[in-house]
């Protein structure tokens, strides 16, 4: 059947190709409806990638991505495509050529990048589960943004082979739902089982990350934690990053390692094709090259270094609590400056789990002036089911 017009309306669907596939006559998903990010392949169909020239630079894909196949397999149906920022380098969710998918809760605001459009799907109520990518918080801020759960998986765990790369060592398949038990329901598909022996029960609050978010947003975050004290008995306020240089130092080596990447995947077709992005994308692969350019440094020995710590203080059992966003939305039309002060409190937190490889939950907190904020569960590596179930346990405690 075709989109709806009121699913239309939503800005949430990619314009080009005809995605709608029937899932499995019978599985664990049966009866439910997914949208799947354009950056994830689907067989006989172009991936677009949110950019005009990458549509008409690359041919049909061969193969379904396995994520999107796990989910069809499972009795999921899929009822389309979802815009994206260009190829996914952007927390803001507005793509210069395709438009801004709407945000669902604050309409004058950004819905937030770069899953924007299966963010907006699934907040509209047009599906009931959608397919994102997180490398620096696509998955994570969208959600939060929306009201909305997310996940950003364990580096690794699932199959990312099919999904349009950005800086592969930090990306993550991810996807979002309207509730956490069908945000569990679709992991129960997608992930492996957990490490054995995983029980998470010592809960700590990172100060230096609740610091870094704006007065209002972290006052709502840590209301959300005192409704959920039965379920969340913390253990501890820990300044997580301050033997390693604090979070600013974290935000600063991220910013020169996944550059560094992304201009190492797409350098050569950008080169090449001369592709017209939008001015920030624009902006933003001219620093890419840049950083690419220069000396490589001890980057990578300092993000050994900062996956140690973090499994350290983890250990099998922790699980640190975080504010998602640094802000809430910011408007449509912010400034230049505005963009830039939410995505510098944002990515200093969504960085803590990017370095680290680690699971990493968004859960509704509650509003601030009308906006959606979020509070955030990051766990062991390969504790993404339990972090799941543990999701459920904490949005019956906030209900």
């Amino acid at each position: 059947m075709a989109l709806s017009s009121a699913a239309l309306a939503t800005g949430a669907f990619c314009p080009h190709g005809d995605f709608e596939i029937a899932g499995a006559a019978s599985g664990p998903l049966k009866g439910l409806t997914f949208a799947t990010k354009d950056i994830f392949d689907i067989a006989g169909r172009v991936t677009g990638c949110g950019n005009p020239d990458w549509l008409a630079s690359h041919g049909p894909a061969s193969a379904t991505a396995p994520a999107a196949q796990k989910l069809l397999d499972a009795g999921a149906s899929m009822i389309g495509k979802t815009i994206t920022d260009e190829l996914a380098f952007s927390l803001n969710g507005q793509n210069f050529h395709y438009g801004t998918p709407r945000n669902a809760l604050t309409p004058e605001r950004i819905p937030g990048g770069s899953s924007c459009g299966s963010v907006s799907a699934v907040a509209h109520g047009t599906v009931d589960l959608a397919l994102g990518s997180d490398t620096g918080g696509s998955v994570r801020i969208p959600a939060c943004l929306n009201g909305m759960f997310g996940i950003r998986s364990t580096h690794g765990a699932v199959d990312i082979s099919g999904v349009m790369p950005l800086a592969p060592s930090f990306d993550t398949v991810g996807w979002f739902a309207r509730d956490a038990h069908t945000l569990y329901r679709a992991g129960e598909v997608l992930l492996p089982a957990d490490r054995s022996g995983i029980a998470l029960s010592r809960f700590y609050v990172i100060r230096d990350a609740f610091a870094l978010a704006e007065p209002s947003v972290a006052n709502a975050v840590r209301q959300a934690l005192s409704r959920a004290a039965g379920t969340l008995s913390i253990a501890a306020e820990l300044d997580l990053a301050s033997e390693l240089g604090g979070l600013g130092e974290w935000l600063k080596r991220f910013r020169r390692l996944q550059p560094r990447e992304i201009w190492a995947i797409h350098g050569a077709w950008i080169e090449s094709t001369k592709p017209k992005f939008g001015p920030e994308i624009a902006e933003r692969f001219a620093l890419a090259k840049s950083v690419a350019e220069a000396p490589e440094g001890d980057d990578q020995e300092f993000r050994t270094k900062v996956s140690a710590h973090l499994d350290r203080v983890l250990g099998p059992d922790g699980v640190l609590l975080i504010p998602t966003a640094g802000t809430i939305a910011p408007r449509l039309d912010a400034s230049k400056e505005e963009l830039a002060d939410f995505r510098d409190r944002t990515l200093s937190l969504t960085s803590i789990a990017g370095l680290g490889g680690l699971p990493q939950v968004q859960i509704p907190a509650g509003l601030v002036g009308g906006a959606a904020v979020g509070l955030s569960l990051i766990g062991p590596r390969g504790s993404d089911r339990a972090l799941l179930r543990l999701t459920e346990q904490v949005a019956r405690a906030l209900a």
